[in-house]
């Protein structure tokens, strides 16, 4: 076999030839696999990492070379079984979908659908119509919109109502939601000017009303969903801005976040703001219980009418959701609007007994005890997590796993599937409400190789 020398200073190990090395059997089966050009891109990382180490097999290198070729093609968007007890975990995708969209995403995925096709005349359709009707319907409102996210629903609204014109908003809601993205940043892009009004705790009425000018295009509330200010706190309530807008022919834009439909905590619900707003932003996958979506309603005439206008104008086409966010969302939406709230994953942890989630916690503990993992009940907190409801837990039952917190946690995250879990009171903590219907075995069983994985 041809080899090359290692020519440096006390490097005496012979390194073969990729190319002597990719026309050996051994490597005819990576090649019809992965096709010659990845197999020698990676044997030549492979001898890379030899040189200056001590001689390596002919077998060793072949199983380390196939190792690098299916790393380089293995899924980097995994299931992960959530325990840490954040029902909207952004980092994990936020509001699992229910069994309804998961088959509805599937019915459309692998074949053609009417995503913009009226099969009646057989003329072209708008995909925006397949949902807002289901949701004029479900929220009892005028006109519906849906894009891709609620940040686009925001830059959209302010972008096609708004631009060139002043738009107030309170000191106190200029929110940052997480990956650097800024109310301000937004404001800016959509070419609007962001007029501040009130301090950072205190903002009222009266604030709003003197800063109205000609040049007023609308005013914003942005709920502060993912953080709390107590204290000598004041804040105009959206009933208060509305009059204030209502009394000088502006619009009343809301910014609501996370979206509840359903009473939760101290949340204003999607009702609450169509009470008062002429348009109303949210989010799709979080405390809604469906897929990443932007949705946008119109409650007066003025809202209505504000709604169509975003729906035409060119931005509204950059922003649109494809036909698998489509599927998933109605099915949500047919959910919620029959009454099925049960079968919404969101839905179902939010409302789990605590009962119900300590007999499970004690069998898990049982079950983990029977295969030799130590382990404890403790009492805890679920979060809704998502920069929803801060500050408002839920009461569970946790499992902490005797042994060193951060190790478990850690072989847990490398499993298959990973396992994330919490670490509480220098203990790695599983909590039940959070792990899917079926999931229960998986975790026993990931849990144990993650234990034993650390014995010895």
């Amino acid at each position: 076999m041809q080899r090359l020398r290692d020519t440096r200073p006390d490097r005496s190990v012979s390194l073969p030839a990729v190319g002597t090395l990719i026309n050996q059997s051994g490597y005819a089966a990576l090649v019809g696999d992965f096709g010659r050009a990845r197999v020698v891109e990676a044997l030549r990382e492979q001898i890379a990492t030899e040189r200056g180490s001590s001689a390596v097999s002919d077998s060793k290198r072949l199983t380390q070379v196939e190792a690098r070729l299916r790393a380089a093609v293995a899924p980097r968007l995994r299931r992960v079984i959530n325990a840490s007890g954040v029902i909207l975990h952004t980092n994990l995708g936020r509001a699992p979908l229910s069994r309804a969209a998961v088959e509805a995403v599937a019915a459309v995925a692998g074949s053609y659908s009417n995503l913009e096709l009226d099969v009646d005349s057989g003329r072209r359709g708008e995909r925006a119509a397949l949902l807002s009707g289901l949701l004029t319907s479900l929220f009892e409102c005028s006109a519906a919109l849906v894009v891709n996210n609620n940040a686009a629903a925001i830059l959209l609204a302010l972008t096609a109502l708004c631009k060139g014109r002043e738009v107030i908003v309170s000191r106190g809601q200029l929110v940052e939601i997480g990956g650097s993205f800024r109310m301000p940043d937004v404001m800016r892009l959509s070419g609007a000017r962001m007029v501040e009004v009130g301090t950072t705790n205190r903002t009222r009425a009266d604030d709003f009303e003197q800063a109205v000018t000609t040049r007023t295009g609308a005013l914003l509330r942005v709920h502060t969903s993912n953080f709390r200010v107590s204290g000598f706190t004041e804040s105009a309530t959206l009933a208060e801005m509305a009059r204030v807008a209502r009394a000088h022919e502006l619009m009343l834009l809301d910014d609501l976040g996370s979206g509840a439909t359903e009473p939760i905590a101290d949340e204003p619900t999607v009702a609450d703001s169509l009470r008062h707003s002429d348009v109303v932003t949210f989010s799709g996958d979080k405390l809604v219980g469906g897929p990443q979506a932007g949705i946008v309603l119109g409650a007066t005439e003025l809202g209505a009418a504000a709604v169509r206008k975003m729906s035409r104008h060119p931005l509204a086409r950059a922003l649109r959701i494809d036909k698998l966010t489509l599927a998933a969302l109605e099915a949500t939406l047919k959910q919620r609007l029959t009454g099925r709230l049960e079968d919404i994953p969101v839905e179902r942890m939010l409302r789990v007994p605590v009962e119900e989630v300590r007999r499970r916690a004690a069998l898990w503990s049982v079950k983990l005890e029977e295969r030799g993992v130590r382990t404890r009940l403790v009492s805890g907190e679920s979060a809704v997590g998502g920069g929803s409801v801060p500050g408002h837990g839920l009461p569970t039952t946790l499992v902490a796993i005797e042994g060193p917190a951060s190790r478990l946690a850690a072989a847990m995250r490398r499993g298959d599937p990973p396992v994330i879990a919490r670490i509480e009171a220098g203990a790695c903590c599983l909590d039940p409400r959070t792990v899917l219907k079926g999931e229960d075995e998986t975790l026993i069983d990931a849990v144990e190789v993650a234990a034993r994985s650390l014995e010895g």
